[in-house]
């Protein structure tokens, strides 16, 4: 991996990476095309304090980019940022590396580098530590997201001149680095992001599926409308792009599991399915699914959520898998059948109709590890 520097006859460029990746742990998650701008005019990206660089990968791929600020001060900060397909790899490491050869070879001296994320941001912690950081300050409450309206905790990791230069680390102590260990789901944070069955891939969203997906829910608009609360009305290009940019997200950070279902064979999308209402300190998920009508009566959903269910129990090491369903939808309540799922019980009025009309009998089948 090598650091290639930015230049102001790649804006177009900049505002496409900035726009169309999601930043989840970030302030603002979805920046939009007039806000880089701004930054842009206003030097945040290339100035005497600013220097952005694009990451490029060995195969010559811009994977991600970084802004090194504060240059003129003893101690820099940065802000990286790896683009969503290519997250998960180990590009982090190598590019936290990359940019601390370049700061402390800078001509005057640089005592330190730092950076900051959230308490929360499990693989941003260990990317710092692999590459030489050391955690030096917990700041409670100290990362507004404005779009929670909530506050995270922050972490300040950083790296002196002398530990890069005798390539060491000095560590402090903190109380919190064992509890971080000791949380079963972490350990299975990093997972594939796709996988496949015998005529299926599966695989966490992405943004080129905007146009397959909402044509996919306009061809089936007649059939998911009676279980599905979403599809009351025929969504906007739009707001699905915006759905899927939110899952793309929420996959990134682990709050919810979205996954895509494609044919092997010609690629032709089939369905939407996944994991979700995660508890990962049992673990236990829920298995949600709809399919395009033009796919129905091929069995593409059972062969989907029996190999989800094996990814589950295999790699996440999940305990309980749970389906739930109108009592009504007969076909959703098939699929479940056909995996294997037990019902356990059926739950009178438990919720309403789709159309929020009516109360209606709610389903539930699970399959234990």
């Amino acid at each position: 991996m090598k650091l290639i520097e930015w230049t102001m006859e790649e804006q177009e460029q900049l505002i496409e990476f900035m726009t169309t990746n999601v930043w989840p742990y970030h302030e603002n998650s979805h920046p939009a095309r007039d806000i880089v701008e701004k930054a842009i005019d206003e030097g945040g990206y290339e100035s005497d304090e600013s220097k952005t660089f694009w990451l490029v990968n060995d195969d010559d791929l811009q994977v991600g980019m970084v802004k090194i600020y504060d240059l003129q001060d003893d101690i820099p900060l940065f802000d990286l940022r790896i683009a969503g397909k290519w997250r998960g790899v180990g590009y982090g490491t190598k590019a936290l590396k990359l940019i601390s050869e370049y700061v402390f070879s800078l001509p005057n001296n640089k005592i330190r580098l730092e950076g900051h994320t959230r308490q929360d941001n499990i693989a941003m912690r260990k990317t710092f530590e692999n590459a030489g950081f050391v955690k030096e300050a917990h700041l409670r409450q100290a990362w507004y997201v404005p779009k929670e309206n909530a506050y995270y905790d922050a972490i300040t990791y950083g790296i002196t001149r002398q530990d890069y230069l005798e390539g060491k680390t000095t560590p402090v102590s903190w109380d919190d680095e064992v509890k971080i260990d000791t949380i079963n789901y972490k350990e299975n944070w990093d997972f594939p992001s796709s996988f496949e069955s015998e005529r299926l891939i599966i695989r966490m969203p992405i943004m080129e599926d905007v146009d397959t997906v909402w044509e996919a829910i306009v061809h089936s608009a007649k059939t998911l409308k009676p279980f599905m609360n979403w599809a009351q009305t025929l969504p906007e290009k739009e707001k699905t792009r915006e759905n899927i940019r939110q899952a793309i997200g929420d996959f990134v950070t682990r709050k919810d599991l979205r996954l895509h279902v494609f044919l092997k064979d010609s690629g032709e999308f089939v369905g939407s399915t996944g994991l979700h209402n995660i508890d990962w300190t049992i673990p236990k998920f829920e298995i949600g699914y709809w399919l395009d009508a033009r796919f129905e009566g091929k069995g593409y959903m059972t062969e989907a959520v029996q190999r989800i269910s094996q990814f589950a129990f295999e790699e996440l090491r999940a305990k309980r898998l749970e389906i739930r369903c109108d009592s009504d939808n007969i076909r959703s309540r098939a699929v479940a059948s056909r995996a294997q799922f037990e019902l356990e019980g059926i739950l009178k009025q438990d919720s309403r109709s789709a159309d929020g009309k009516t109360l209606r009998d709610t389903c539930i089948y699970a399959k234990i590890q």
